[in-house]
């Protein structure tokens, strides 16, 4: 028996580094999965503790939120330890770029695509603003979203640096993510985990402050 599907949480430390300046961060990592197959959302800074908390089940794939250095940093050496394709939309290739300018992604993620790991589906949800290819995976069966930096706990992510906007965000936000159910958990690149109806109340007073 494999078990049954769950998530797990790894924290790693880094840098982010854009526009000039870097910056000390703790990434969220996320594994989906059974004691079989799992996936990796968000290879951040340490490939080797990543690969040992897959351990010796099959990573069926590297899944990237967005292409920030601090989110796909470790992807490469984590794809060369297990062999599993690292998957990125398309739209932030200018990004994965300044982290890995010799190695592209291995695919794409595309707005609607259906992930299954596990048996349990992903789905991906196309969420620009904090970086032009951002995505979201939501996993309905577990009543999971995995937000990368699009949605936090009590707010947007950050837009005040290059290929984001405020207004793509609130807008991907709004007609995207707080479509889903409202106890839907959502488990975020950075800092803790929320829920789409403990955000949804604030939505206005985000857009209200443009920040």
């Amino acid at each position: 028996m494999a078990g049954a599907v769950r998530i797990e949480h790894l924290v790693t430390s880094g840098t982010f580094s854009l526009d000039g300046g870097t910056w000390d961060v703790d990434n969220n990592v996320w594994l989906v999965g059974d004691d079989d197959e799992v996936a990796v959302i968000d290879a951040a800074h340490d490939a080797t503790a990543i690969h040992e908390a897959v351990g010796d089940r099959r990573l069926a794939a590297i899944l990237c939120t967005h292409g920030h250095n601090d989110h796909v940093n470790a992807a490469p050496a984590l794809s060369r330890l297990t062999g599993a394709p690292v998957l990125l939309h398309p739209d932030d290739h200018v990004l994965w770029k300044l982290a890995h300018p010799q190695r592209l992604p291995d695919g794409p993620l595309a707005d609607g695509e259906v992930i299954e790991v596990a048996g349990t589906p992903l789905s991906v949800l196309h969420t620009p603003g904090h970086a032009p290819g951002a995505v979201c995976l939501h996993a309905p069966e577990l009543g999971a979203l995995f937000s990368g930096d699009t949605l936090f706990s009590g707010g947007p992510g950050a837009t005040g640096r290059s290929y984001s906007d405020f207004a793509t965000i609130i807008a991907s936000i709004r007609e995207r993510l707080f479509a889903l159910p409202g106890e839907t958990v959502v488990h975020t690149g950075h800092g803790e985990t929320t829920t789409i109806g403990a955000e949804k109340p604030h939505l206005e007073d985000w857009v209200s402050r443009g920040h």
